[in-house]
């Protein structure tokens, strides 16, 4: 019966290899996380994308839109917003500007202002919504607009409160870092989306 040759070399890698495994070390795989985020809101584009659709399909088919009666939209409060809204995308880039300089006041700093400024967006649609002269049910155009105008609002309260997390994160040092900042990445992409919709949204509702 012929002895078996052990290689050496061969025994010291799984050696080292059962150490790696009973000390806890895993190997490191891709993040994805950021891939995951964008495929959400791929998925919430195609929702505003059908409100859209069937916002203008209803415009094409009646004689007259808005139906007649119907009272004329301000101006000033939405555009105030709107100046807002974009101005608060530049803000919160601020932040992401920051904490990769490991600046993680800054970044609070940025993202607390941009927090305000969201919910300042907030206060102004809802004080919009109490002076409309119009209602849910009046008819199909005020129908289309508080659900086009509530479910943005829907996501820009999300937005708010995702900032406000990564702030109450952010009290833990070393949380977040010029390494680990996918929080903050995280949020600054989903404003960003936020802030396109409603530009469409407002060019759709307030201008045409």
């Amino acid at each position: 019966m012929q002895s078996q040759t052990i290689d050496p070399a061969k025994s010291a890698l799984n050696h080292h290899h059962a150490a790696t495994v009973a000390e806890g070390h895993h190997e490191e795989h891709p993040d994805h996380r950021i891939f995951g985020l964008l495929m959400f809101l791929v998925a919430e584009g195609m929702i505003f994308l059908g409100l859209f659709g069937a916002y203008l399909a209803f415009r094409a088919t009646l004689p007259v839109w808005p139906p007649e009666g119907t009272p004329e939209l301000e101006l000033l409060l939405p555009g105030v917003n709107t100046i807002n809204l974009i101005s608060s995308s530049f803000v919160i880039h601020n932040a992401d500007t920051a904490i990769k300089k490991n600046d993680v006041r800054g970044m609070q700093l940025w993202f607390a202002i941009t927090a305000s400024m969201g919910i300042l967006f907030l206060v102004g649609q809802v004080y919009e919504y109490t002076h409309l002269e119009f209602g849910l049910t009046t008819n199909l155009f005020a129908s289309a607009f508080y659900v086009l105008t509530g479910f943005h609002g829907l996501h820009v309260t999300i937005g708010v409160l995702a900032i406000l997390a990564v702030l109450w994160r952010s009290r833990v040092k070393g949380h977040y870092s010029n390494e680990k900042h996918f929080g903050i990445e995280a949020a600054e992409i989903y404003w960003h989306f936020v802030d396109v919709i409603w530009i469409i949204l407002f060019g759709l509702l307030y201008l045409l």
